[in-house]
């Protein structure tokens, strides 16, 4: 087994999208030697670029050249790779397909991991000799500035490796959390789906409308999430509270298993959000790029206030 350290490892991702760019950011500020595979010349013009100028604006304009691109796994230099992160389309086959072609290049002892957040790595890794050493890696979007990350053990997954990319990706700076089941959805998606089931419940029901959902979501409870978990909030508030309150809420919650009338309708329609110019929100291109540099910019200021608590890539500590 590699070090867990992740100064100097050799790492590799497939798939030069958003979320693989991103991911290559993570691991590079963490020390890691990271080569980016993607077949689109274009997409790989831009990558390099994108790379340092968040690297740069996170303060690790050094680590920009620890990165490097090529068009297939055939270019990649193999020997030492510890870990490869599979970012490509969400398509079963397709990923199936990448991780078959895998065990004819990455090393006997390198981690195997996938950013999928619709399939179980157990599901990817069906039939496959090195399911084994396969582990789900899911990050958030995006993924250099949440910070969380899961690294999910599937039904044949080595626990010890579990422990081993638990560790990798805290010296990279991110904050990683076991999932121990390999469960539709993970951890976090399921407690966001849950949420979300209410949410468009009670829009459906005309009890709230979308603009008061996400106010009462942002100013409200939301708001303290900040600051603590749901586990946390109830030793602040008591624990007997929070019984008494599920006792008469629980019963009435929405427990429907299909999307929400309010999505299903919308999706039908084409209406898909700022991709279609419209969602529950009208999206004209000026008001998506002010949305999304507003976005962008209140993430970043979240992430200044939890600085205290997050862990430090190792490539930073070795900055005076």
């Amino acid at each position: 087994m590699h070090s867990s350290s992740p100064r100097h490892a050799r790492t590799v991702v497939v798939g030069g999208g958003t979320m693989g760019a991103d991911v290559a950011v993570v691991l590079a500020r963490g020390g890691a030697l990271v080569t980016v595979v993607d077949p689109g010349a274009a997409r790989r013009e831009l990558l390099l670029q994108h790379i340092a100028i968040e690297l740069a604006t996170a303060g690790f304009a050094q680590c920009a050249s620890q990165v490097s691109v090529c068009a297939a796994l055939e270019d990649v230099a193999w020997d030492g790779v510890a870990l490869v992160v599979e970012c490509i389309t969400e398509q079963l086959d397709a990923k199936q397909a990448l991780f078959a072609e895998l065990q004819a290049h990455a090393p006997a002892d390198a981690v195997l991991a996938s950013n999928s957040s619709g399939f179980p790595i157990s599901a990817i890794a069906s039939g496959l000799p090195t399911a084994q050493r396969m582990l789900g890696l899911h990050f958030f979007m995006p993924a250099h500035l949440v910070p969380l990350v899961e690294v999910v053990l599937g039904e044949r997954s080595d626990p010890a490796l579990g422990q081993w990319l638990h560790a990798f990706m805290r010296g990279c700076g991110s904050v990683p959390v076991l999932v121990k089941k390999d469960k539709p959805g993970f951890l976090a998606n399921r407690m966001q789906h849950a949420l979300s089931r209410e949410a468009f419940a009670l829009i459906d029901e005309g009890i709230a409308s979308p603009e008061d959902v996400d106010a009462a979501v942002r100013f409200g409870f939301g708001f303290r999430f900040l600051a603590a978990g749901p586990v946390l909030q109830r030793d602040h508030a008591g624990i007997e509270v929070h019984c008494a309150a599920a006792a008469t809420m629980y019963p009435t919650l929405s427990n429907t298993d299909v999307p929400a009338q309010a999505l299903r309708d919308r999706v039908a329609r084409g209406d898909l959000g700022m991709k279609t110019g419209k969602g529950f929100f009208d999206w004209p291109e000026d008001r998506r790029l002010a949305e999304r540099a507003r976005y962008d910019a209140l993430l970043r200021q979240g992430l200044a206030l939890l600085a205290s608590e997050l862990p430090v890539p190792e490539q930073a500590q070795d900055t005076p």
